[in-house]
């Protein structure tokens, strides 16, 4: 029997506990070390934690012999830095999303190629049964896909969130709310096709000046599009996402944290899976398709991670690649149109 994975969190923040409390539940993964700029931030979070091995500095943790991997959970300006330093200390590396650019996530994924150690973005619906099952049968369920459409708001009016400071997370909404929208389209659209047209708009905050919401349509090289809207200023946690195909249409209204699983206030009693429609239906002929998991997907994603560290440089390895840096890419045109609007 293999070893766990050893994984080592730089940051203390919220995703970070969501992120330890998911490493103890995973087959296969052990919390070793955690590091923070503040000691007594790091030493209270080991503590809640099962007291892992504790650091004042990210450097000192990715070159400690007790880490395997390490998950980054910096402000997004510092991710590339600590990434790519645990690559080539030979560590495998989950990093928290979005990245500056997709240049700066091609730095990454190459540092993790020379290093020969698996590279993951942390996208935790990817990691739901459901996203492979609607993956395999979507083509027999609603024929070709023609659109992809997602809206995801989360209430957040809070000027002092990290997510408001243009100089730790540049592109604010579009950064961390429009990636699930474009990882979506990531997923589900063919990996052969490209975006020939992006149609964007954002609002920015009145007082911080970051971008509080995007909503837009990008246009594929095969007539498909992918239509979205994403931020901070709806006043209800909203996740919709629909798939329309040539014979039919698949729709969830919780693609990004499953109710049943998701980290905010899970509803472990909640119907998780998706509703079909084909042809001219009403409601009572929908298809409501039950998809659980026994096993959070954040959960999931860790478990993934120690599956790639078995192989880093297998097709699991270079999928997670090809998908992080698909995902980057049109984040990237999104914030381009955005400025242009």
């Amino acid at each position: 029997m293999s070893s766990p994975l050893r994984v080592g969190i730089v940051g203390c923040g919220f995703i970070a506990d969501v992120i330890a409390h998911a490493i103890a539940e995973a087959d296969g993964a052990v919390l070793a070390a955690v590091a923070s700029r503040r000691m007594e931030t790091a030493r209270a979070f080991s503590e809640k934690h099962g007291s892992p091995e504790v650091f004042a500095s990210w450097e000192e943790l990715v070159a400690s012999s007790g880490v395997d991997a390490v998950y980054v959970a910096t402000p997004t300006v510092a991710r590339e830095a600590v990434a790519v330093a645990a690559a080539r200390a030979g560590r495998h590396v989950l990093a928290d999303k979005p990245f500056l650019s997709l240049d700066s996530v091609r730095r990454i994924t190459a540092a993790c190629r020379t290093g020969g150690v698996a590279f993951l973005d942390a996208t935790h619906f990817t990691h739901h049964p459901r996203t492979a099952q609607l993956k395999r049968e979507r083509q027999e369920r609603i024929g070709t896909l023609e659109a992809v459409q997602s809206v995801f708001f989360f209430p957040n009016n809070d000027r002092a969130n990290i997510r408001f400071d243009a100089t730790k997370e540049p592109t604010g909404a579009i950064g961390d709310m429009a990636w699930y929208s474009m990882r979506a389209a990531a997923e589900f659209l063919p990996e052969d096709v490209v975006p020939v047209r992006v149609s964007a708009e954002g609002t920015k905050d009145p007082v911080t000046g970051t971008w509080v919401r995007s909503a837009g349509c990008i246009r594929f090289s095969n007539g498909s599009t992918t239509t979205w809207d994403a931020g901070f200023t709806v006043g209800s946690l909203v996740m919709d996402l629909s798939l329309f195909g040539s014979g039919g249409s698949i729709h969830m209204d919780d693609y990004v944290l499953d109710w049943a699983g998701g980290m905010l206030g899970a509803d472990r009693n909640a119907w998780v899976g998706f509703v079909q429609r084909n042809g001219p239906a009403t409601p009572s002929s929908f298809q409501r398709v039950a998809t659980p998991s026994p096993t959070r997907q954040a959960v999931r994603m860790i478990e993934h991670l120690a599956r790639l560290a078995r192989d880093p440089r297998g097709p699991e390895a270079t999928e997670a690649i090809r998908l992080a840096e698909r995902t980057q890419g049109m984040v990237d045109l999104v914030a381009e149109a955005v400025g242009r609007a």
